[in-house]
């Protein structure tokens, strides 16, 4: 703002004669004109320059195995068990998972269905097949970079209760997780909310009842990924049946963002439904139930999932065929990942029931 100050001195030179003026004119320089001007400067302002605000990308990759049968049935004579390779291994845990190890310690989380029990006990459930591991199998998991296992399969119980609680104790000793039935798992995974579940799938009102249980407690929990596993299917069955897949749509349209699922022993299709992914059937991994399995294709699953600011955006997935054994006729409980032909063939068969 300006401010402008005038000031005018006059002088005027006053002849008294006869009281008279004698000069009633006057010069410029009888006047002095004095103009004071006080300014403030004005700054001229840089233009803002509003960065953008990049949202924190991050990417899960989460690898799912099917069947983990550590350890064996007793009735099946120690020659070519599980037991009997370990053993010739000098106990190292970590021959079981070493022909797959460097795909699965290269992931954030791995999941798998622990198809066994670890216990003591020796009272055993009226069934065909009874299968236990010792304590401390549970090394075979953390060796082989598994981070969290199912224990909902018609297995866990081989042993009735005692074993089934020996085995939650032993995976908490080993600090692995586990999840199935009513034990819901939230995992933090560099800032991401990872909600496992696992349930029985065979009945499909139950199950929908479970799934729609174990959602709705995940969403109240402000999950940010949703997983859940089904026990279900027909064993040795490679076409999926229409009790998994309304089972399974339904958990998508429920909430859940992939569907896992395992028991029938053998690989079955992958299906792309609204958006998310079905694996209806992981067949078998390190398997100790059979010293020589006919079909011995199994697969990792693997999904990438892409977060902004940890909201769920878009995912990937990557399907790497392997076998469970590394020798053709029978079963070394060692997996190897497949090549050529032999890639090429799982693929196709995997191909033959999916859709995606």
């Amino acid at each position: 703002m300006k401010k402008r100050f005038l000031c005018m001195a006059l002088a005027v030179i006053t002849v008294f004669n006869g009281c008279s003026l004698k000069n009633s004119s006057f010069q410029r320089s009888d006047v002095e004109l004095v103009i004071e001007e006080n300014v403030t400067d004005t700054k001229v302002e840089e233009p803002i320059v509003v960065q953008e605000v990049q949202p924190v990308v991050k990417e899960i990759v989460i690898s799912a195995i099917g069947d983990c049968t550590l350890g064996t049935d007793d009735n099946f004579g120690y020659e070519r068990s599980f037991t009997n390779v370990l053993d010739d291994n000098s106990r190292d845990f970590s021959y079981f998972f070493s022909g797959v190890f460097d795909i699965l310690s290269k992931d954030d989380l791995t999941i798998a269905n622990l198809e066994t029990t670890f216990t003591d006990a020796t009272v055993r459930k009226e069934k065909q097949f009874n299968f236990k591991g010792d304590l401390d199998y549970t090394n075979i998991l953390s060796s082989g970079s598994v981070e969290a296992v199912n224990l909902a399969n018609n297995h866990t119980y081989d042993f009735l209760e005692e074993g089934f609680v020996d085995t939650k104790n032993a995976l908490d000793n080993a600090n692995i997780p586990y999840f199935g039935y009513d034990d819901y798992k939230i995992l933090d995974v560099d800032g991401i909310k990872i909600g496992l579940a696992g349930l029985s799938g065979w009945d499909e009102t139950s199950a929908k009842d479970n799934t729609l249980k174990a959602i709705d407690y995940f969403k109240n929990e402000n999950t940010d990924l949703i997983i859940m596993t089904y026990h279900w299917g027909i064993e040795k069955e490679y076409e999926q049946n229409s009790t998994q897949e309304n089972i399974a749509k339904f958990a998508i349209d429920s909430g859940a963002d992939l569907v896992i699922g395992h028991h029938p022993h053998v690989l079955q299709g992958v299906e792309l439904y609204n958006g998310k992914y079905i694996v209806y059937s992981l067949g078998n991994f390190v398997f100790g139930g059979n010293k020589n399995p006919k079909d011995k294709d199994t697969m990792i699953f693997q999904e990438i999932f892409h977060f902004e600011d940890g909201v769920l955006t878009d995912s990937r997935i990557e399907i790497i065929p392997c076998s469970l054994s590394g020798e053709k006729n029978s079963n070394d409980y060692r997996q190897v990942v497949l090549d050529g032909d032999d890639k090429d063939a799982v693929l196709k068969k995997i191909m033959t029931y999916s859709n995606f």
